[in-house]
């Protein structure tokens, strides 16, 4: 018989309840395990030889003074790693017509960006590495460069792949009908064109990876610091040929990814096979300056968008052709052709308006590649939209507020559908702007704002709705052909010490994934939080799933421990019953204790349950088999994704004489579903904020004609410090999903969203007074005064 159902909702249930993370005095205490930490025995180590060439050919190689250098144990060419390694090919089956050229861990002809990683030197120290490449001579024929994205996509230019017939990696279109009748009967017509700049991810710890290869055994232990330990155990398995049992991924500490730790990297692949050519482990720890030249880059677009919108401010459709450039190819296994394809399918997401018209280009060129990275498409899809709005309430003469107010999605309108395709099972917009209005105390600002603009002081207000994707089904990456699971495992044990153990397939990398899934389990098991220990990271110990990535960790990875929790208890309470001589129904857990439903009063610890079962089964009645561990999958059903929504505001003040901006407040209200952890919703959605604000401000990888990064160091790349964020206030709204019994969506992607777009707003509301406007992300003081006409 099973268990009652513990009520999520009871008032001491740990969900809701704001706890400390389990590792956080461990990592403030400098405790923390991360790869660049490991030390193996035999342990060697790696560093690459750059291409100094964004396009080239390679002529000769001349490597016999490296290899002759003491301590050195390897020099190892494309061609080398070329012998043991299957190539690999980003494309997605459902992604139709997509193309990019095959990829080897080392280039074999042709280097194709400047800082691709050319040839490995393998050596007793990184410094004896390095010391190495520099006897290294590599003969190039350089060839010619695409850079710039406009440029491309003319006919006849040079082609990122020779053998391709354009630098077109992937073309789409959405139509949903009616566009031109729609503009055509529009009292208003609003057309801009936006240019949202390259930056990089630029996390805490770089990429770093231990492998080592034990030739004896034909078994692969990989160190990595990656979100997704399950992917890369495939990955290792088939492009080396090793049986996927014989691949260990282990995934310790990690400092911030992001998403940038997703992809497959060629020096990451190569590390790999030059562990397998020695038999020995070898580190390679990316530096700095590596980073910015060989980590993903992200957004790179160019964004054409009309609006159609009748005389009282109602939307009737929206027009979009999308440009993005993704670098010479596409990355593998996810591809580079999800963010644009995002970008397209949220764009207009929070309103009402049925026609809608969109194209999308996916651009080759000679540069590092592009990917997914932290609100892969939200804040481009974010910025156009709300841009035009504010552009449409401008026109048609209505307050921004009350413009949206009239053409979100009403909140009783639900299921529904965006005329992208995209369906929505229940988003709350009314509600969050009615928040937003009341914690910015909007109607105050405006006034504030009017009083300076007499005394030369410019101020801006912006505000921006958004949706975002959270809780993937296999329609996001199994559909086209991808090893990428969109379930996860949980095995749920009770030790002999009456304590809870939990392995589960997301991982751990600051987000608190520790903390909420053991708030989960603790609180179906009616056991204190101290008391369950949450083993991630490691695919020998750990069941298989998608791990952490898409805001999936709290609403797919909770709900899996959530289901095993229940099933572990049902069997503890069965083994109490008997030993109690009670019915299961008539017992529950309270406090790690077994206890009457009825009447509340402890009959024996949880403990006593796991000595008996574990140590004196005897005493049970014959035949009982005490099941005190158990592992369970979830895969998410119905809505293919669950969709969250919310609504930020800025408030600036521009320098019109420096083109300064200063932050001085930002806002959010969000919806996540159901929250189990308000304090570590509130960390995630403050940490997206910022990073969306230094997209909008601060951040962008800047190349020169020949393709070369100008600004590829911390001296020259700007990053926001904390002196330069606002306070950031938040505020939640919770519409659970139904789909699961947590009933959580994601939050982790939400504070980047639409961080840059309310301060684009912001930003062209503060120079309304001017006449001026800027259209291009990010935001800096020599675009603002361009605009103003004084640069």
């Amino acid at each position: 018989m099973s268990a009652p159902l513990t009520s999520l909702d009871r008032p001491n249930s740990y969900i809701g309840r704001s706890v400390p993370r389990p590792n956080a005095k461990r990592l403030l205490a400098g405790r923390g395990r991360y790869v660049t930490d490991i030390r193996l025995p035999r342990m060697l180590y790696a560093a690459f030889l750059r291409s100094p060439y964004a396009h080239a050919r390679i002529i000769r190689i001349e490597v016999d003074a490296a290899r002759a250098l003491s301590g050195v144990h390897l020099v190892a060419t494309g061609a080398d790693l070329a012998k043991i390694c299957t190539p690999w090919t980003g494309t997605l089956d459902h992604f139709k017509g997509m193309t990019s050229e095959p990829q080897l861990p080392l280039p074999v002809d042709r280097v194709v960006w400047a800082g691709q990683a050319v040839i490995a030197v393998v050596a007793e120290s990184r410094a004896i590495a390095e010391d190495a490449l520099e006897l290294i001579s590599v003969d190039y024929e350089e060839l010619p460069a695409v850079v710039d994205l406009d440029a491309a996509r003319r006919p006849g230019m040079p082609l990122v792949n020779p053998v391709a017939a354009s630098n077109i990696c992937f073309r789409t279109q959405l139509d949903s009908g009616g566009v031109d009748e729609a503009f055509a009967s529009a009292a208003h017509v609003i057309e801009e064109e936006f240019s949202f700049g390259r930056h990089t991810p630029v996390t805490l710890e770089p990429r770093a990876i231990v492998a080592d290869y034990d030739p004896e055994s034909g078994a692969l232990t990989v160190h990595h610091a990656t979100q997704t330990p399950y992917q890369f155990q495939d990955l290792y398995a088939r492009h080396y040929g090793i049986p996927e049992a014989g691949v260990r991924v282990i995934a310790p500490d990690i400092g911030g990814s992001f998403g940038m730790k997703l992809h497959v990297y060629h020096e990451d692949m190569a590390v790999v096979g030059l562990s397998i050519l020695l038999g020995r482990p070898v580190k390679y720890v990316a530096d700095r300056i590596e980073s910015f030249v060989s980590d993903i880059h992200a957004r790179d677009h160019h964004v054409r968008a009309r609006m159609a919108v009748d005389a009282e401010g109602k939307i009737l459709a929206m027009d979009v052709h999308d440009a993005t450039a993704i670098g010479a190819f596409s990355t593998y296994p996810r591809t580079s052709v999800v963010e644009g394809n995002q970008v397209i399918r949220l764009i207009g997401a929070p309103y009402d308006f049925k026609s809608y018209r969109a194209a999308l280009e996916v651009v080759f060129q000679n540069k590092v590649q592009t990917s997914q990275y932290r609100a892969v498409g939200h804040p481009i899809a974010c910025a156009v939209t709300e841009r035009m709005v504010d552009l449409a309430a401008s026109r048609v003469g209505i307050d921004p507020f009350c413009m949206r107010a009239r053409n979100v999605i009403a909140d009783n309108a639900y299921p529904t559908a965006s005329p992208s395709g995209y369906r929505f099972e229940a988003l709350s917009h009314e509600v969050c702007l009615r928040r937003l209005r009341e914690i910015m105390d909007y109607d105050a600002l405006r006034a504030e704002q009017t009083e300076l603009h007499r005394r030369g002081i410019y101020r801006g207000i912006g505000i921006a709705t958004f949706v975002e994707i959270t809780n993937p089904s296999p329609a996001f990456y199994g559909v086209g052909g991808a090893r990428i699971s969109s379930q996860d495992g949980a095995t749920v044990s009770l030790t002999p010490s009456g304590e809870v153990r939990c392995a589960i397939s997301v991982t751990e990398q600051g987000q608190g994934t520790e903390a909420i899934i053991s708030q989960i389990v603790a609180d179906q098991l009616g056991l204190a939080q101290e008391h369950v220990k949450i083993v991630t990271g490691d695919t020998e110990v750990t069941p298989h799933g998608g791990a952490t990535w898409a805001c999936r960790g709290a609403g797919i990875g909770g709900e899996t421990a959530l289901q095993a929790a229940r099933k572990l208890k049902a069997n503890i309470l069965e083994i109490a019953a008997l030993v109690l001589q009670e019915q299961p129904a008539a017992l529950d857990v309270v406090d790690g204790q077994i206890v009457s439903v009825a009447t509340g009063q402890t009959r024996l610890p949880v403990a006593e349950i796991a000595r008996i079962a574990y140590f004196r089964s005897d005493t049970l009645p014959p035949g009982t088999q005490a099941q005190l561990t158990v592992s369970h999958h979830f895969a998410p059903q119905g809505y293919p994704f669950a969709f969250t929504n919310g609504i930020q505001g800025s408030y600036l003040e521009v320098d019109v004489e420096t083109g300064f901006i200063r932050l001085l407040k930002h806002y959010v209200v969000e919806d996540c579903g159901r929250i189990i952890n308000p304090m570590l919703v509130d960390e995630q959605l403050r940490g997206g904020v910022v990073q969306g604000l230094g997209a909008a401000l601060f951040e962008e990888c800047r190349y020169g004609e020949t393709g070369q990064l100008l600004n590829g160091s911390m001296a020259d790349y700007l990053v926001p410090m904390a002196m330069e964020m606002p306070d950031i206030t938040i505020d939640h709204v919770e519409t659970p999903t139904a789909d699961t019994i947590l009933g959580a969506k994601g939050c982790g992607e939400a504070g980047t969203a639409a961080a840059s777009a309310c301060v684009l707003n912001a930003v062209n509301d503060a120079l309304m007074p001017f006449g001026a406007s800027i259209n291009t992300i990010p935001i800096t003081p020599a675009r603002v005064l361009k605009a103003l006409n004084r640069f």
